[in-house]
């Protein structure tokens, strides 16, 4: 005969799809009884009466408790989680912690935060961070976005993110596409509104993005900033002070010149620039050849200046040719290096994010648990 431990074992297989824990750990299963005849009824408590995932949860817990040997059918009693439970699993979520923190600043996080920086507009910086986001997390990383661009938004619809983020009282539990874990605002916003804020909203914005979220235990944290060196580069330097930059160019002289502005904030906010990336290198034409449409070796220039006004290497991490299907990708909200991995783009794409996932961790301001024991001292 089935009994409840079997039933609720099954269960802690079920992952909240949102939260991405066993709906046991976080206080979903209400209550399990089975029946002598083998009818399981499960009692389960949502986060929210408008929880975007019911049927999705429902179906996975009526899969899981029909695998158990011996049931013959399952009833499900759907409830919602009282004022005090969602306390406790805001508290659970936070660490243990009552109240909003920045996770990526508590003392032991190992997360790596790479904010993707240009100097101006237009040179795909985020398609490439939606793209990098997409590969780390089909290598199997825990990724997530933060789409900084406050007044130029576009991350959502190159993740092809649908809806907006759950809320969990004061804590937000953000959409995932291609396994992403992605915020923006604009998922508050009516389509074809703009947002119209000054500084101290605009650091608000962020601060909330990153303490009210609930962004789990990830590996890579990337911050699609807005070009130039404004209250959003700032901010993030005050916020996250570990962030490492990444500045994305053009090959053209002019832009260039500007991004190399870009990654030199880094002398006044004691950031390190991991690299450049040059995107629209060259487009490849059907003989072989490349055409470059905006001149030569604006990325290389960029990391050799960086390298001289900072004082240490700041490599050229790629360049990414110009493809069409990159840009289909974009507007579909299928990021090349999933809709078409094989294309020259993508290629370059997966071997610069496969390049930053794999960079060792700094251990500048990490506690490595070593406590003094006393000892002799020096006169």
């Amino acid at each position: 005969m089935p009994t409840v431990e079997n039933v609720t074992a099954a269960l802690a297989l079920v992952i909240d799809p949102e939260i991405r824990r066993p709906i046991t750990e976080i206080g979903m299963v209400r209550s399990v009884e089975v029946s002598d005849d083998g009818v399981a009824t499960v009692g389960i408590d949502l986060t929210t009466a408008g929880c975007p995932m019911k049927g999705r949860i429902t179906e996975d817990v009526d899969t899981a408790a029909r695998g158990v040997a011996g049931i013959t059918d399952v009833r499900i009693e759907l409830g919602v989680m009282s004022e005090e439970q969602r306390l406790g699993l805001r508290s659970k979520l936070r660490g243990g912690k009552p109240e909003p923190v920045i996770p990526f600043t508590q003392p032991g996080n190992m997360t790596r935060v790479y904010a993707i920086a240009s100097g101006k507009g237009g040179v795909g910086k985020s398609t490439v961070t939606a793209n990098l986001a997409a590969a780390m997390a089909a290598d199997g990383l825990k990724v997530g976005v933060l789409d900084a661009d406050i007044f130029g938004f576009s991350i959502p619809g190159m993740l092809g993110v649908e809806g907006q983020p759950t809320r969990l009282d004061d804590m937000l539990l953000p959409p995932i596409a291609q396994e992403v874990k992605t915020v923006s605002i604009g998922m508050f916003v009516p389509d074809g509104q703009p947002v119209v804020w000054r500084g101290p909203m605009l650091h608000r914005a962020l601060e909330q993005f990153l303490a009210d979220v609930f962004w789990g235990d990830l590996d890579v944290l990337l911050l699609d900033l807005p070009p130039g060196t404004g209250d959003i580069a700032i901010s993030v330097a005050q916020l996250l002070p570990h962030a490492e930059l990444v500045v994305v160019t053009t090959p053209q002289s002019a832009a260039a010149g500007v991004a190399e502005r870009a990654g030199s904030i880094a002398t006044q906010t004691s950031q390190s620039v991991v690299g450049v990336i040059e995107n629209m290198s060259w487009l490849e034409q059907p003989d072989g050849s490349r055409l470059n449409l905006f001149g030569e070796g604006g990325g290389q220039r960029v990391a050799d200046r960086l390298s001289t006004t900072l004082g240490t290497q700041v490599p050229l991490l790629g360049q990414i040719p110009l493809d069409v299907v990159a840009r289909e990708g974009g507007d579909n909200g299928v990021p090349v290096v999933i809709g078409q991995p094989d294309s020259p783009a993508a290629q370059a794409l997966r071997a610069i994010a496969r390049g930053l996932a794999s960079r060792s961790r700094g251990l500048a301001g990490r506690s490595l648990g070593v406590t003094p024991v006393g000892g002799h001292g020096r006169a």
